[in-house]
């Protein structure tokens, strides 16, 4: 959709490109994953850092949002050193059925020094 680029050139503009372009693919392409995980609860079981079971509840979530489209999403460097964040962009129809854009998260993932491989760190709250 037209809408959704000038949203990512918007993006893009805000926060200039401050990883590896292989680096920011991946984190970009898991962002969505993990994005999908948390609104839908499908897939959780792929990224058990950010999705921890909790004592008592199954396994099983029920979908807080469906009609889920990205509209943008970009990765920069986090905050400290090995940590990224995920901005991600995005519209989905909730539980009433009210199907609003401009829906906005940040998923921060981590790796150790040394370590290529990028793990989403526990997500505080559900997307707005």
């Amino acid at each position: 959709m037209a809408g959704d680029r000038a949203i990512q050139q918007l993006l893009e503009r805000s926060w200039p490109a401050d990883l590896p372009d292989e680096e920011e693919t991946i984190l970009r392409a898991m962002g969505r994953k993990v994005l999908l995980a948390d609104v839908t609860g499908l897939g959780r079981g792929q990224f058990p850092a950010a999705f921890p079971h909790r004592a008592g509840r199954a396994g099983v979530v029920a979908p807080a949002f469906t009609r889920i489209r990205i509209q943008a999403v970009i990765a920069r460097q986090g905050s400290r050193a090995g940590r990224a964040v995920v901005h991600l962009v995005w519209a989905g129809a909730d539980r009433g059925g009210t199907y609003t854009d401009g829906r906005v998260t940040d998923i921060v993932f981590h790796h150790a020094r040394g370590d290529a491989t990028w793990t989403p760190l526990p997500l505080t709250t559900t997307t707005s």
